[in-house]
């Protein structure tokens, strides 16, 4: 009786960390979202939101960080259960590094407000992937409330997309600097921001490879995706 009170006990605290590590990814979702919406219409009061936000971000980090690891020092979780603490605490730590790139657009946001309207098309520039990683981040988020692996999977290859397209947007503002020195101070802003987006779809990557590690008990960093849904679908 008393190993199944604990049991359900531990339950309920984790499903509490959880709903709370929920709202903050509605948090720094929205702050992206709010970054973009800066950046792309030079609101600096928008901007100037996005960045006092990330200040209750940074507290919820650690609000939750606390709460992971009493959770194991009062519970002492083993096998799945750990797994799953461990796993949550890397989400929250992925999630506070979102805000922390949506900051960053905004404050260049502001600079580019500053400066006056120049030579590049900034939004247009990054938009693609700006949309590309709101998606991903929303999904990311979306597999680890349902805790399903196999959408997980699939939007790990997505951010593939998202490099590319990152890729591009460098080799592009290059040669706009070198065709025209007037725009390289514009262009480096808009490199920053793109660089700031490549990174948001980079941590909604790792909130995705920690689902599928949630679920299955596979570390999938670092290996090859196309050989582990080959694994999942042999499993099945």
């Amino acid at each position: 009786m008393t190993g199944d009170h604990s049991s359900k006990q531990y339950d309920a605290d984790l499903e509490t960390i959880r709903s709370k590590v929920l709202g903050m990814g509605g948090m720094v979702e929205r702050q992206f979202q709010d970054a973009i919406a800066a950046f792309r219409t030079g609101n600096v009061e928008l901007a100037k939101r996005v960045m006092n936000d990330d200040e209750a971000v940074n507290r919820l980090e650690v609000e939750l960080d606390d709460a992971c690891s009493h959770l194991i020092v009062r519970r002492q979780p083993t096998a799945n259960d750990l797994r799953t603490t461990m796993a949550t605490i890397k989400i929250i730590t992925d999630l506070e590094r979102v805000g922390d790139e949506a900051t960053k657009i905004a404050r260049t946001a502001i600079h580019l407000h500053k400066r006056g309207v120049g030579l590049i098309d900034h939004y247009e520039t990054v938009r693609l992937i700006a949309e590309e990683a709101s998606d991903l981040l929303r999904s990311a988020l979306d597999a680890f409330a349902r805790l399903d692996d196999k959408q997980a999977l699939e939007l790990i290859v997505k951010d593939a997309s998202i490099d590319h397209g990152f890729r591009s947007i460098t080799r592009s503002l290059i040669t706009f600097m070198m065709e025209d020195p007037r725009t390289i101070s514009n262009a480096i802003d808009t490199l920053w921001v793109a660089k700031a987006i490549e990174r948001i779809g980079d941590h909604a990557k790792n909130i995705s490879e920690y689902v599928i590690f949630v679920v299955g008990g596979k570390d999938i960093r670092h290996t090859d995706i196309g050989s582990a849904k080959v694994v999942d679908d042999e499993e099945d």
